[in-house]
């Protein structure tokens, strides 16, 4: 009987560790899963650049959005350009700093239709990366990117003749940015 209690314990002592190491891992997991599928809107980073063009035209539309706590001003400087499977795209959003103070924020994105996301694929991007912007000061930023060719392939895709790229500009928090390392 204590033999089985034993047991039973070390199960339920493996069964808790391996949960919560799911529940560390969980973020990542989810993150590499919408990568490699497109998952909710999910773009692709190109690791090669196309080797075809293709004859299909698709629209892409540029959206942008900040959050209510940060004073930019945030906006496409074109509300679409056309762009053939498998050729690049240059695109760029601009960006203002509203307050007399510097100020640092950081974008997410995603593409709409969610499953187009999967073919889009970002050469050059702003986001996920620290932008400071000083009190008024004013930027541009690019974005290059592709359809991979191989969404001509895809029926699924037939239906997708426009592509919204969307943009959201958040503060980002002063307890994430590099700390200063003590002299």
């Amino acid at each position: 009987m204590k033999e089985r209690k034993h047991s039973t314990l070390i199960i339920l002592l493996g069964l808790s560790f391996g949960m919560l190491a799911l529940t560390f891992a969980s973020s990542a997991l989810f993150r590499l899963f919408c990568q490699k599928t497109g998952h909710g809107g999910t773009t692709q980073v190109a690791r090669k650049m196309p080797t075809r063009v293709e004859d299909r035209v698709i629209t892409i539309r540029f959206n942008a959005d900040t959050q209510r706590e940060l004073p930019w001003e945030f906006k496409p400087l074109q509300k679409a350009i056309k762009v053939k499977a498998g050729e690049v795209g240059l695109a760029y959003y601009h960006g203002k700093n509203k307050s007399a103070n510097s100020r640092v924020g950081m974008a997410t994105y995603n593409v709409t239709p969610h499953k187009a996301g999967i073919y889009f694929n970002k050469i050059e991007c702003f986001c996920f990366l620290e932008q400071h912007l000083e009190g008024g000061q004013e930027t541009d930023f690019p974005v290059r990117f592709f359809i991979d060719p191989d969404i001509v392939k895809d029926h699924t895709m037939d239906d997708v003749d426009t592509i919204t790229l969307s943009y959201t500009f958040f503060e980002f928090p002063k307890n994430e940015r590099k700390k200063d390392l003590p002299l």
